[in-house]
């Protein structure tokens, strides 16, 4: 019988290339380093090579962002990723501790599933399948339906790559008819081994829910507070620079800008300067409509817009020079009817003044609290007591000072780990709060050698009763108990 069902066509679709998967992991789990990282470097190379066209395709079938900026994200995704990780070691033995006596073995998780969101998508791709398969994993990818032609294409230049240098066939896979009830048997089949989870909300809530180990990454909404003693100009260049990037779309961008009652003026004029427009209060409520849908859920009409295309949408007359669309707004209004206060994913920012840094952070807590806790969380200040205090302060994975939040966050304008998948920790609802990489695709088996015996941390037995009702003040007893822990922390050493 014929499957006609797409629902169907794609549950046994999702099934074919999971036994695929199962089987090339199974043949890869036996290659040496070597020949994991030649494979790897195939990849990245092909990714690489096709940045261009890759990026074109992805800005055209989904209408998101600059093909320009796609293909710096392609070869950040490729290249980039896989020149950080080729000297790491992720294959059999890793570490040896003479002392401790213990060995540290490489065991990769298996299967990988790899969700693939549309505003990073051929990107995304390269990235997610270099870390899977540097750890030793297969994995097979569930595209998101609006960029599917893109990805299917990026997943094919790394596929014939990989298998050119040696890769078994189902190594790389990805579904070609996506659908909600294939993506669920994805990650809920008995082959699948993690899931790696970028997506919206409701995704990364499946993905966890599923049953099945998963690594998923919550929303951004990184507040960018410029202390009085920053540097305003390059400050504000920082922010436009990262809030223009691909139009907003990677999830670390700053969405909103803290600015002390000291140097509100200063950075006004910047903003101004370098290209951003203060929307007066008619203009807010008119832009207001178009953020958020009536459930509350960002309005992917704007997502990855420029300006002027918003503008258009919303009715706005702004000046063509216009990048950034800038929102006051106020402490007391942030919550989750506030739009500007939420992840916009678009050259929107929120801007807010504070008497202090107390209050600074304060509103930063409040906003990462209010949608992105445990996200990424920007800061520009030439003191560095106040950045770390700030760091202290703020519920963030990444606090990143003086540098773009967009491209700062994945590890290409900082030493952070390089990844395209940002995770938030359990403030954030993500089983880690790492830059994803190779290291959390795979398990550690641990070698270790007694060095003890039992008899040598069991306590000595006491010669006499003795009372020890808690309730009882008994300083003999207390320099009993002291003296039989001073022997056993001596025995442990």
């Amino acid at each position: 019988m014929k499957l006609e069902d797409k629902d169907l066509i794609s549950i046994q679709e999702v099934r074919n290339l999971l036994c695929q998967a199962k089987i090339a992991q199974r043949e890869i789990s036996h290659f040496s380093q070597e020949k994991i990282d030649s494979i790897c470097e195939a990849m990245a190379k092909a990714g690489e090579a096709a940045s261009v066209r890759l990026a074109k395709m992805a800005q055209q079938e989904t209408g998101f962002g600059i093909w320009q900026d796609k293909v710096t994200k392609n070869v950040f995704g490729s290249r980039m990723i896989y020149e950080r990780y080729k000297d790491l070691k992720t294959v059999g033995i890793l570490e040896e501790h003479p002392t401790d006596k213990v060995i540290d073995i490489a065991v990769p998780v298996g299967v990988v599933a790899g969700l693939i969101p549309s505003t990073n998508p051929t990107s995304s791709v390269f990235y997610k399948a270099l870390i899977a398969v540097k750890a030793g994993n297969s994995i097979v990818f569930s595209p998101h339906p609006n960029a599917l032609k893109a990805i299917l294409e990026a997943v094919q230049v790394i596929r014939d790559a990989a298998i050119q240098a040696g890769a078994p066939s189902g190594l790389i896979s990805c579904m070609t008819v996506p659908t909600l009830q294939g993506t669920q048997e994805l990650m809920k089949n008995k082959n699948t081994n993690v899931i790696l989870a970028t997506g919206g909300g409701a995704m990364v809530h499946a993905a966890y829910s599923s049953g099945t180990p998963a690594i998923g990454v919550g929303p951004g909404n990184g507040p960018a507070f410029i202390e009085k003693s920053a540097n305003a100009k390059q400050a504000v260049k920082h922010i436009i620079e990262s809030q223009t990037f691909d139009n907003g779309t990677i999830c670390a961008s700053e969405q909103s800008i803290i600015v002390e009652e000291a140097n509100k003026k200063e950075v006004k004029q910047e903003l101004k300067a370098q290209g951003a427009y203060f929307m007066d209060s008619d203009e807010v409520a008119k832009l207001s409509k178009f953020i958020l849908r009536a459930n509350g859920t960002m309005n992917p009409q704007i997502v990855g817009k420029s300006v002027q295309v918003i503008a258009e949408l919303a009715d706005l007359n702004v000046p063509e020079s216009t990048k950034v669309l800038i929102a006051p707004d106020t402490f007391e209004n942030v919550g989750p009817k506030d739009p500007y206060a939420r992840e916009k994913l678009a050259p929107i920012l929120a801007y807010f003044e504070v008497a202090n840094v107390a209050t600074a952070e304060m509103l930063a807590q409040k906003l990462l609290e209010n949608e992105g806790a445990g996200h990424t969380a920007m800061i520009h200040t030439e003191n560095q007591a106040i950045a770390k205090h700030y760091a202290l302060q703020v519920p963030a994975s990444r606090i990143l000072v003086n540098t773009p939040g967009a491209i700062g966050g994945i590890g290409a304008t900082t030493n952070l780990t390089p990844a395209l998948t940002l995770g938030c920790g359990a403030v954030g609802g993500s089983s880690t709060s790492d830059n994803v990489n190779p290291m959390n695709l795979l398990n550690l088996r641990r070698v270790a050698y007694g060095v003890r015996e039992l008899s040598d941390i069991k306590a000595t037995e006491p010669t006499q009763e003795t009372n020890c009702d808690i309730n009882t003040s008994n300083v003999a007893t207390d320099k009993l108990v002291e003296e039989l822990v001073k022997q056993v922390l001596a025995k442990l050493k």
